[in-house]
C-alpha cells in the first residue's frame, strides 16, 4: 500500500486520464470523471488535494476498477 503514497488530486486525474477517463466537471475543489465505455466503470469524484491519503486513493481505484501497479506505473 505504500506504492499510493504521495499523489496529489492533479497527478490521480492526470493517470486515470491515461487509463480511459476523461474530466466531466469540476465543481469546488472536485473533479469529476468517467470513462469512455461508462457502461463498464464507474463515475469517479477525485478531490483536488495536495496530497491524497493511501485509503482514499486506494477506494478510488478500487471504484475504477484499475489495480494498483497500472496505476503506479502510468
Amino acid at each position: 500500500m505504500t506504492d499510493l503514497a504521495g499523489f496529489s488530486g492533479k497527478d490521480v486525474v492526470k493517470r486515470l486520464e491515461l487509463i480511459g477517463y476523461r474530466v466531466v466537471r469540476q465543481r469546488g475543489s472536485h473533479v469529476r470523471l468517467k470513462h469512455r465505455d461508462s457502461s463498464a466503470h464507474k463515475p469517479i469524484t477525485v478531490p483536488m488535494h495536495k496530497e491524497i491519503k493511501i485509503g482514499l486513493l486506494s477506494q478510488i481505484l478500487k471504484d475504477a476498477g484499475v489495480e494498483i501497479t497500472d496505476f503506479v506505473s502510468h
